[in-house]
């Protein structure tokens, strides 16, 4: 039986994780408080993380992008984001340890350049909406996507596969590819998440591979964020 949680104070989780991650639920709607929201979950497992440093890095990746700009549409911005993250600094999905928990962790992705869908995704918008374009999430069944906003509509563009836009059509097939079944194509399969359902889904990622491990103490530690962004999030 786990201890239960005491208020505002953590029993599993570490506590300048718990903290910090609690200090973001009065942002959480903003891009900023995304990140800063994924970061606090890494704290949890990963020592001397900055997140002061972490978001210096995304600034400069994102200056990058505007430096590579060819134009002044949102395509172009697009295309620069893609020549900087995936070109440049190959980031991917880690296809050959895709169950391990780094790729949960926004700080580890980074050094890695390699990680989970909806991880990568957060690296992404944040880059992506640093340069100046308008991105969502994809919240789509199995597959975390996001989605960009050019001159000519949305844009479903998949990171965890090097940025591969997609159309509808070939989103549905990546899905059913992932899922291994049939899915009716419901636009609704394909909406954006707030940044609360964004935040919970990459939370539950780590809830099922702490229980598929036996790691009960992180386990818990994830109940006690999911705590927080229930109570809390935006």
């Amino acid at each position: 039986m786990f201890l239960p949680m005491t208020a505002n104070e953590p029993v599993h989780c570490r506590p300048e994780a718990y903290y910090y991650f609690a200090d973001q639920m009065s942002t959480l709607w903003t891009t900023a408080g995304l990140l800063r929201a994924s970061i606090g979950v890494s704290m949890h497992a990963l020592d001397d993380v900055d997140p002061e440093r972490i978001e210096s890095y995304i600034q400069g990746l994102s200056g990058l992008v505007a430096a590579a700009v060819p134009g002044n549409q949102p395509s172009d911005i697009l295309e620069a984001l893609h020549f900087v993250l995936f070109d440049q600094c190959d980031f991917r999905g880690n296809r050959d340890r895709y169950y391990h928990a780094l790729n949960s962790y926004v700080p580890a992705v980074l050094t890695m350049r390699r990680g989970l869908p909806i991880t990568l995704a957060v690296i992404y918008k944040a880059v992506g909406e640093g340069a100046g374009l308008s991105i969502a999430g994809v919240n789509a069944p199995g597959h975390f996507l996001v989605r960009v906003r050019t001159e000519t509509g949305w844009q479903i563009v998949d990171p965890y596969h090097g940025g591969e836009m997609l159309s509808r059509d070939q989103v549905f097939e990546r899905l059913e590819q992932v899922a291994q079944q049939k899915l009716k194509r419901r636009d609704e399969i394909l909406a954006a998440p707030s940044h609360q359902q964004w935040i919970f889904r990459l939370i539950g990622n780590l809830r099922q591979l702490f229980l598929a491990e036996g790691r009960m103490t992180d386990l818990a530690a994830m109940n006690e964020l999911l705590d927080v962004l229930r109570q809390n999030g935006s």
